[in-house]
């Protein structure tokens, strides 16, 4: 197992059930519920529009973040690539709703960006945290969002997951950890947190490294299962109405 380099700034965590805990939540919740309702209301082409916002968003986060951090000279390959599985998945957002064909994307995005926004979110990690309100809200826009487009387009755009999604986003999963776990005993990092579990209190992590590994495979594969099967629910009360 390696250790992680010394960071300029801490992690910041935020326990669960804290005050913080409940009231970010709370925000959270319904930011979201309100703009899922909002899209029952607008037209297929405002539909579309507001996953544009969304991506420019995404993508705004993705090139503001990193070079803020450049300029303020904190920058470090062991701590600020894009290489955690949010930070795939949020570069993938960015760029999904302007796509013509976004099928095998969104399958992917759809698995990563909903399970791993939503437990960034349930339980908050805030990497290399400096202090400032610009990185808290940036924290927690771009985890919220990288799990609601996928749900948005979903609901409001009708786009299905295909039917081997579950697998072939699993595979896609793992050929990443065949790329990223080589890199992160090179760079002495810890990126999609494959050389040691996160600091939050995270359900989905069991036991030390490698095992707790062993046990994300798991779960994930039954959540991934999960939300497959409810986004067929919901196409299928669709059809019925």
């Amino acid at each position: 197992m390696i250790l992680l380099a010394n960071q300029t700034f801490p992690n910041y965590i935020i326990k669960f059930m804290s005050d913080e805990w409940i009231v970010n939540n709370i925000a959270v919740l319904v930011v979201v519920i309100f703009i899922l309702g909002l899209g029952r209301f607008l037209s297929s082409q405002n539909n579309i529009r507001v996953t544009y916002i969304i991506g420019v968003i995404l993508f705004f986060t993705s090139v503001v973040t990193p070079l803020r951090t450049a300029i303020n000279g904190h920058w470090n390959v062991v701590t600020d690539l894009p290489f955690h599985l949010c930070g795939i998945s949020g570069l993938i957002c960015s760029v999904l709703p302007f796509l013509k064909r976004k099928q095998a994307l969104f399958d992917f995005v759809f698995y990563t960006g909903v399970i791993g926004g939503i437990m960034s979110v349930l339980t908050p990690q805030m990497n290399g945290y400096d202090g400032s309100d610009f990185a808290y809200l940036e924290y927690y826009i771009r985890h919220v969002l990288i799990f609601l487009l996928p749900l948005y387009m979903l609901q409001n755009l009708n786009i299905r997951l295909s039917k081997y999604s579950v697998l072939t986003s699993f595979i896609i999963i793992n050929v990443l950890l065949v790329f990223i776990m080589p890199l992160n005993f090179y760079l002495g990092s810890n990126y999609m947190y494959l050389a040691e579990p996160p600091q939050a209190n995270n359900p989905l992590i069991i036991g030390v490294w490698p095992y707790y590994l062993l046990w994300f495979e798991v779960f994930i594969v039954v959540l991934m299962f999960i939300f497959y099967k409810l986004s067929t629910l919901r196409f299928n009360i669709n059809r019925s109405n």
